[in-house]
């Protein structure tokens, strides 16, 4: 059993009988004296992928779900849906676009620290690291003496995922992007 104040992201609960893996928490602490601290959890269902908001308190209770957690490396992919191979046992499972809807932008072959969760013997999702590696194949031209702090502008990288990049990057750079938001981290 979890309890609400105990959760982390990543850790897979059941929620009416499904798995659901924690995505984001955000804590949320009254100043009046007496109020309750509120959780406010956001759960992806791992068998139907629907996002699931709640706002609980920290006694809340959840019951863990039987899940296993096995290291998996990205083999090939094409539009459809991507190949991997389970580093434990070597057997391979493909997974398709619409099952890896949130993780899409961020997978190119080589891709480390890719975890597969599967419950008997199924495999429900994919997790992955919180900063990717990504290289820039489009971008407007680098502006001369533009600072490091100064205005962004907007960046297609390899996996076709745009985000938005200091103005002084250019074409064949390679950065770090944050896979919980979306956004470019830091060069790398």
């Amino acid at each position: 059993m979890f309890s609400t104040s105990d959760l982390k992201k990543g850790d897979v609960v059941k929620i009416d009988g499904d798995p659901h893996i924690v995505e984001t928490i955000k804590v949320q602490k009254p100043s009046a004296r007496g109020a309750v601290t509120i959780y406010k959890i956001r759960f992806r269902n791992l068998q139907s992928k629907r996002k699931v908001d709640q706002s609980l308190h920290g006694d809340d209770m959840f019951d863990e779900a039987d899940f296993e957690r096995r290291p998996v490396q990205y083999l090939f992919g094409d539009e459809a849906g991507i190949t991997f191979m389970d580093l434990q046992d070597y057997s391979q499972f493909s997974l398709s676009k619409e099952e890896l809807e949130e993780e899409w932008p961020y997978l190119t072959e080589g891709v480390e620290g890719l975890i597969s969760i599967s419950s008997e013997g199924r495999v429900l999702g994919l997790q992955i690291p919180t900063f990717i590696n990504l290289e820039i194949v489009e971008t407007i031209p680098s502006v001369k003496g533009g600072s490091v702090t100064a205005r962004t502008k907007p960046a297609t990288l390899s996996t076709g995922l745009v985000v938005q990049v200091p103005e002084y990057m250019a074409v064949g750079e390679i950065i770090r992007v944050d896979t919980r938001t979306g956004e470019y981290a830091s060069k790398a």
